[in-house]
């Protein structure tokens, strides 16, 4: 248990309280005025004083050091001591011994007169205490008393193999002997070389030592006052002149009242960390025992309270929820009453407003649902998605499994009818997986006593607390009610989804086992929410309305089934927006002469109005092909009948122009391959060689259409049979998060497939480039060319002489006959018979007949002049005037197109050679308009 001074030491940071404590001690009576300097230096060291008992253990301390210090130096002078005797003596005895004077003079006849003087000078050089040579038995030869020469020694007398050092224990103290054979050079000894000297003859370090040592501790004595001194002064000064029994006086107090009082209180320093938490403070935030000296942030506390005691801010009553409980917390910071940095924070437990502050946290996360449900429902225009969006966001926040159903008009985005009566499940939701619901898309109809069909009939909520208690609920359906008690429901609220005084459907709140039963005051909130559900659902029915009408239109418009073509394979793939239908549109005409008209066309925006402009391009294109024009003069009319109507728009008062469409219109005739495109600032097509190589031809691009100024150009391409015209929109190969470029590259590698037939190209098309994100529509048409036989074209020149059309009618007879057609041998010679007439009477040269065997028989006469035959009632005095009558009865499809040299009248029949139906008159009726005379 630390003493009171050391646990006051961070406890006393609070200046407010310290004070108090002083004023409290001033009225007990004492004096703490301030004392002289004289008296304060003397109290410094008084045993009783905090500076007199860190003073003595500071000498203590340093005299334990100092004496530690010296045994040390003796014992280390010590063995040094002996260890440099021991090296001396040896080194000595070993150069004497092996010295070639020794072994001259221990061999020779007097040896104690030689090595005498040698051993002598040695012990005053070398300043050893003794230097004694002796033979092998023993016999000194020299000694440092004369008298002990010639007498054995009293050690050791034979030699050793090797040098040897002992340390003895002499009159004179300790010492050491080093003994060192003399031998001759084959390794015989002939004695022995003794050195000794004593260990005290080198003892002089702890000498030279002891001095510096008794200084040192001198000075860290003198330190040690002078720091006890400075030391005392700052506590005296932090401790605003309090002593030792103030200081504990003072503790007992302070700890009494800190932890007796009803109240936390929380020191925190401005390091962030728990200086002080009394035991009320730790009984109300549960704080470990050790709390006391962590950070804040690394206690586990609530992160309301954490976030308050570490801020900078003060608080006056603030509420946090924590470990349970309701805490009033107040918070002041210490620096501006005589403190260091820091705050002091008092709790108080306020468990009593626990049942009013659930009910503002029921509030407070009620209107937090509804934020949810305004930002949740309706993110897109579908309903079936909206209905599901509710149900999500009132589970599990408010409800245990919800349902929507919906009247089955409002699912297709038509105006409900008004009365609920069979409806279709749109969304379910549960708190657990499998709630025991029927499913989406499941069709109900509710009995008049149902919660769901009286709701829907006031127009208000209706609460049902307990659906077990509830009679009339469950006799109405008994099986439904029976599943849905076993799955533990027990109480609903059925608010209808009313939008504009309509009543689209039924919202169904219920709730298990595990929550509280609805009660009055969820009724207003769950009306709340579905009013805000039924906005949107609203939103996205009309949304489903207009859709489907520009859908239906826009389907209306384009081709519903292609024309079965010789001369091309055709596949397409039409796919609308993300956003709706739009103006992209395509179609594949059948042309005279068995050539085909290919068109795709692009028109500006979405919706209804893109899709009417749209369909009054198409028929517009439609009527200018059945001109047979050139793609170039196709284009031209195109754009002019496109500036008329945005001017008629314009006036008519602000309706969207057409300025923007793109077309592409193509022309392919199989009997030659020849392929003529023209092109109104559209994407070119993508050509497909039949060795699988692909091309972008390089169109002249045009102007968008309504924009007048140039004319447009027509590019010719020849085709060899097997080829490939890929015509699309602008929306395949390009959009926000890919450029043209990147879309073409795609585009020519899911094309570069030979083997592939168009529908194949289509699906690969779309795989390569997946319209999952489309933002435009996506127009694509695929046409795969054949090139008709060349003996299935025959033809002839044919002068201008009345007698030749005897010759065509027999070589049109026995072409037919070559190609197997002999049952439409008479009415194609009667055909042609007319039309030859017609071009050697009032047309020019040159004359050509040219006849062609496809799904169809066609005959063509074409010649140099640009008058065309018109279908006319010939009076009775005409004499002519009524072949055109006999064409338009035994052809299926007769009509004129208009060349660079001239015209072509043509006509089609079928090849089994039988008269296409006509509805004017009968054979009889124009026989009639000849007389017999003109017969």
């Amino acid at each position: 248990m630390p003493s009171p001074e050391c646990r006051l030491g961070h406890r006393a940071q609070n200046g407010k309280v310290i004070a108090h404590s002083r004023r409290s001690l001033r009225r007990g009576g004492r004096d703490n005025s301030p004392q002289p300097p004289q008296g304060r230096l003397r109290s410094l060291f008084r045993p009783r004083s905090v500076a007199g008992q860190v003073f003595l253990l500071q000498v203590v301390i340093g005299v334990l050091i100092v004496a530690a210090a010296l045994i040390a130096l003796v014992l280390q002078a010590r063995d040094d001591s002996t260890k440099d005797a021991r090296e001396r003596s040896l080194g000595i005895a070993e150069t004497l011994a092996y010295a070639p004077d020794t072994l001259k003079a221990m061999t020779g006849p007097d040896p104690t007169k030689v090595l005498q003087p040698v051993a002598q000078k040695i012990m005053k050089g070398a300043d050893v205490d003794l230097v004694v040579i002796y033979s092998k038995t023993g016999i000194r030869y020299t000694h440092a008393n004369p008298a002990f020469i010639g007498k054995p020694v009293l050690g050791p007398r034979k030699p050793p193999h090797s040098a040897v050092t002992h340390v003895l224990r002499t009159t004179q103290g300790r010492s050491v002997v080093s003994y060192v054979p003399v031998t001759r050079p084959g390794g015989e000894a002939v004695g022995t070389v003794a050195v000794a000297i004593t260990v005290q003859r080198v003892e002089s370090t702890a000498g030279r030592q002891l001095p510096v040592l008794l200084g040192t501790a001198g000075g860290a004595l003198a330190l040690a006052a002078g720091g006890t001194a400075l030391v005392s002064r700052r506590l005296l000064r932090q401790t605003h002149g309090l002593g030792p029994a103030e200081m504990t006086r003072m503790y007992d107090h302070h700890d009494a009242v800190l932890h007796a009082v009803r109240e936390g209180v929380l020191i925190v320093g401005g390091d962030g960390r728990l200086l002080l938490a009394n035991d009320e403070a730790q009984r109300l935030l549960e704080l470990p025992p050790d709390a006391e000296g962590h950070k804040v942030t690394d206690l586990p506390l609530d992160a309301g309270i954490a976030e308050l005691l570490t801020s900078e801010r003060t608080a006056s009553d603030e509420v946090h929820l924590t470990a349970d409980r309701l805490l009033a917390v107040n918070k002041r910071p210490t620096a501006p009453y005589g403190g260091y940095a820091g705050s002091v924070v008092t709790l108080r437990d306020t468990t009593e407003l626990r049942a009013l502050s659930g009910r503002a946290e029921v509030a407070r996360e009620r209107l937090k649902l509804l934020y949810d449900a305004g930002v949740e429902i309706g993110t897109t225009l579908d309903v079936s998605r909206t209905a599901q969006e509710m149900a999500d966001v009132a589970v599990p926040g408010f409800a245990d499994v919800v349902t929507v159903e919906l009247a089955e008009g409002v699912l297709r985005g038509q105006e409900p009818t008004g009365a609920i009566g069979e409806v279709r499940r749109a969304a379910v939701r549960g708190r657990s997986g499998n709630p025991p619901m029927s499913g989406v898309g499941s069709r109900l109809s509710f009995a008049p006593s149902t919660p769901q069909a009286r709701c829907a009939e006031t127009g208000r909520g209706v609460l049902v607390a307990d659906l077990a208690a509830a009679r009339e609920w469950r006799t109405t359906d008994p099986d439904r009610a029976r599943r849905l008690l076993e799955g533990g429901i027990h109480s609903l609220i059925a608010v209808p989804l009313r939008a504009r005084g309509m009543v689209l459907g039924v919202v169904d709140f219920w709730r298990c086992r595990q929550g509280e039963p609805f009660d009055e005051e969820d009724v207003p909130f769950a009306e709340e929410l579905a009013a805000r559900a039924a906005v949107a659902l609203d939103n996205a029915r009309r949304y489903t309305r207009e859709h489907t009408m520009a859908v239906t239109l826009q389907r209306s418009l384009l081709p519903r089934a292609l024309p079965e073509l010789g001369a091309l394979e055709v596949a397409y793939r039409y796919l609308p927006a993300q956003a709706g239908v739009g103006g992209d549109w395509f179609d594949v005409i059948e042309l005279s002469g068995a050539r085909v008209a290919l068109v795709v066309g692009d028109v500006v925006g979405h919706g209804l109005h893109a899709a009417a402009t749209m369909g009054r391009l198409r028929i517009a294109v439609h009527n200018f092909s059945t001109l047979d024009l050139a793609p170039d003069e196709l284009l031209g009319r195109l754009d002019d009948l496109v500036a008329r109507l945005d001017r008629d728009g314009e006036a008519g008062g602000g309706e969207e122009g057409l300025t923007g469409a793109t077309c592409l219109y193509a022309v392919y005739d199989p009997s030659s391959g020849a392929c003529s495109l023209a092109r109104a600032g559209h994407p070119p097509p993508a050509l497909v060689h039949p060795d699988g190589t692909v091309t972008f031809p390089a169109l002249p691009a045009g102007p968008p259409l309504g924009l007048g100024g140039l004319p447009f150009e027509a590019t010719e391409l020849r085709l060899h049979e097997g080829s490939r015209l890929v015509l699309y929109t602008d929306g395949l190969v390009e959009d926000r998060e890919r450029d043209i470029g990147t879309g073409l590259e795609l585009l020519s590698a899911a094309l570069a497939h030979p083997d592939r037939s168009p529908e194949q190209t289509c699906q690969a098309v779309l795989d390569a480039l997946p319209p999952d994100r489309a933002s435009d529509d996506i127009a694509l048409l695929v046409a795969r060319t054949r090139v008709l036989d060349p003996s299935l074209v025959a033809d002839w020149d044919v002068p201008r002489d009345p007698a030749a059309v005897s010759r065509v009618r027999a070589d049109v007879a026995r072409q037919l006959k070559d190609w197997g057609l002999e049952d439409a041998s008479f009415t194609t010679e009667l055909v042609l018979s007319e039309l030859v007439t017609n071009a050697i009477r009032y047309g020019s040269d040159p004359i050509h007949v040219r006849l062609l065997r496809d799904r169809k028989l066609i005959c063509e006469v074409s010649d140099g002049s640009s008058t065309s035959p018109h279908l006319r009632y010939a009076a009775t005095t005409d004499e002519g005037g009524r072949g055109l009558f006999l064409i338009a009865r035994y052809a299926e499809r007769w009509g004129t197109r208009y060349t660079p040299t001239g015209k072509v009248i043509w006509t089609e029949q079928p090849l089994h050679g039988g008269a296409a139906p006509f509805d004017g008159p009968s054979d009889e009726d124009l026989l009639d308009q000849w007389s017999d005379d003109t017969l």
